[in-house]
């Protein structure tokens, strides 16, 4: 049987993607991207779960982007049930960068709620790019569920989401700040201010709205 270049060239790579050295495996992603070939989906998707490095893991992404979509989204809505939080985290961060609205019912809320921050910001970021249009309310109500949640990080990323849904987020942020969690109501504040002055800058706003809620408000007065 004759090995033919191409042949020797997938075997380099798929070796390439399981190296010691980061920089090898970014070099190898990037091949892999370069000259997409049927073979390296499944490896693809397979590192993508257990990579280390954030900047291995976007070409690895970008690789899979690379590949036919009918070869990638069956293997990526299989990933976003992992048991592993990385699997789905990364599976749902390239399910967003190839944008095909058929992966919409795999962004389910036990996916929008996830306990992992990582995996439940990649499924925020996914949901608003994937939504069917006029199923953006519904989002928004359960998005507007994790409001208060997490660090500064992970406030900063629902907010994004909801805003980029639009004013259709308005009931369910108005619902929220009146929420008897302090958090929910500031994040909810902060998000309303978002979502009226893109500009304003997520620190200003979560200022301004601790300040509204140590006062007692809820920011709807007078309006």
């Amino acid at each position: 049987m004759t090995i033919t270049t191409q042949d020797t060239d997938v075997t380099r790579a798929l070796r390439g993607l399981a190296d010691d050295r980061s920089s090898v495996r970014l070099r190898a992603a990037l091949a892999v991207g370069t000259a997409p070939d049927p073979r390296f989906v499944d490896k693809l998707v397979e590192r993508s779960a257990i990579e280390p490095e954030f900047f291995v893991r976007d070409m690895l992404t970008w690789a899979l982007t690379r590949h036919p979509v009918s070869m990638t989204l069956p293997r990526l809505l299989r990933e976003v049930r992992s048991q592993r939080a990385q699997a789905r985290s990364q599976a749902l961060h390239t399910l967003s960068k190839i944008g095909d609205r058929r992966a919409w019912p795999a962004i389910t809320r036990a996916l929008l709620s996830d306990a992992d921050d990582e995996v439940a910001r990649s499924a925020w970021r996914a949901a608003v790019v994937l939504v069917p249009e006029g199923d953006e309310p519904a989002l928004a109500e359960v998005l507007a569920t994790q409001l208060g949640r997490g660090e500064r990080e992970t406030q900063l990323s629902l907010s994004r989401a909801l805003v980029a849904l639009g004013a259709v987020i308005g009931p369910a942020l108005r619902a929220a700040t009146e929420a008897p969690d302090p958090r929910t109501r500031t994040h909810a504040l902060a998000t309303e201010r978002l979502l009226r002055d893109p500009d304003a800058g997520f620190e200003f706003a979560i200022e301004e709205a601790k300040r509204v809620v140590a006062l007692g408000g809820s920011g709807q007065e007078g309006r």
